[in-house]
């Protein structure tokens, strides 16, 4: 505990560097698997269009400029453009919008124990033939005849990082396609979306975002589905899209567009930004060197978390009991499957995980 982690910067420092004044919270908060802080930019922003809204309407002065910004700023944060990038409010819409796309009796393989979002909008899809493999050995589990291959980059119960590149080359030696759900990822992992047939992500995590704020991006050199809730936004010119069918669809991604939450947007824009600044790859080396700290101190406790190498999230089996006491101390962690789930992200520091192990220790749980 006494290593080159801790010898490195103070929290102060850390702050600093990777935010700054953008956080200030009351609690130590580790629950961003659960859902992100908002920056401080990006709360001023929306007191400022809420107050707007008394007098400009819920559409505000701007509808599709915050949106357009935030699409862009997600694009280049996941390595896209924003013409691949459709915005919507939820993972499951835009999965289910995939799962639409296949044809009767394709077969979809997914992760066991994967997040809902991702695997409901397949098995309630009637038609489809879903079979699931152990994360560790998916990329074996591809064989000729699988249409699709549906996972999350990192998963959220406890923090395994899919091997992204075996899952690739495998789907492309047989032929599938492949839906990569970046929810738990994309704003601390490095990733690249191009890579991929289709991307999911939900914004509000990791991304800081709030919430009903989502991407989809679909690939050059996908099947482009049909654009099923195509609405006036999904029009070529929105404009002139209200009334009747509409004759233009968008010719890139905005045809998959949701008509999207104003103030979401406004927030998203923001947060997005904030995230660009600082770099994922700064934010990665800060959050992974927090979580190998709480690791190499739960060892020193006697507890063992979950196998996760080089992720942010944290699970431990033995410690879910920790929770209410943490809580009441205001340390903020969350309980998943009778497990206690830990996450580190840009506004946390080295104090904070002393802090939560500080707490743990005094609390003496059963080691197993």
């Amino acid at each position: 505990m006494d290593g080159t982690v801790r010898g490195a910067h103070s929290g102060e420092m850390e702050r600093q560097r990777l935010g700054g004044a953008e956080f200030a919270p009351e609690t130590t908060y580790l629950n961003t698997p659960g859902s992100g802080l908002l920056p401080a930019r990006t709360i001023a922003a929306l007191r400022e269009e809420v107050d707007a809204s008394a007098s400009y309407g819920t559409m505000g002065t701007d509808y599709f400029g915050p949106a357009d910004a935030a699409r862009a700023s997600f694009a280049r944060l996941v390595g896209t453009t924003p013409d691949r990038v459709a915005i919507g409010s939820s993972v499951a819409v835009s999965t289910a919008l995939i799962a639409a796309s296949l044809p009767d009796g394709a077969e979809v393989l997914l992760p066991e124990g994967d997040f809902s979002s991702l695997v409901n909008p397949f098995t309630v899809r009637p038609g489809l033939r879903v079979r699931t493999a152990p994360l560790e050995r998916l990329a074996d589990a591809v064989r000729p005849g699988t249409a699709l291959v549906a996972l999350s980059a990192v998963q959220a119960l406890d923090g395994r990082i899919a091997d992204l590149e075996a899952l690739r080359e495998a789907a492309r030696t047989h032929g599938a396609r492949t839906l990569v759900d970046m929810t738990q990822a994309a704003g601390w992992l490095p990733l690249d979306a191009r890579r991929y047939d289709y991307v999911v992500c939900g914004a509000y995590k990791w991304l800081l975002c709030p919430r009903s704020t989502s991407f989809l991006v679909v690939g050059e050199d996908a099947p482009q589905p049909e654009p099923l809730h195509a609405s006036w936004v999904a029009g070529a010119d929105p404009g002139e899209a209200n009334y009747g069918p509409v004759t233009r669809l968008a010719e890139d991604a905005h045809r998959y567009d949701e008509p999207h939450g104003h103030l979401a947007h406004i927030g998203a824009r923001h947060s997005l930004a904030l995230l660009e600044e600082v770099g994922v790859v700064a934010v990665h080396a800060h959050n992974t060197a927090l979580a190998e700290r709480y690791r190499a101190g739960l060892a020193e406790l006697g507890y063992a978390a979950l196998p996760a190498p080089g992720s942010a999230i944290v699970t431990v089996p033995a410690l879910a009991d920790a929770h209410e006491p943490l809580a009441r101390q205001g340390i903020l962690v969350a309980v998943r499957a009778g497990k206690l789930r830990t996450g580190f992200h840009l506004y946390n520091t080295a104090e904070d995980v002393d802090r939560l192990l500080a707490g743990i220790k005094a609390l003496d749980l059963p080691r197993s």
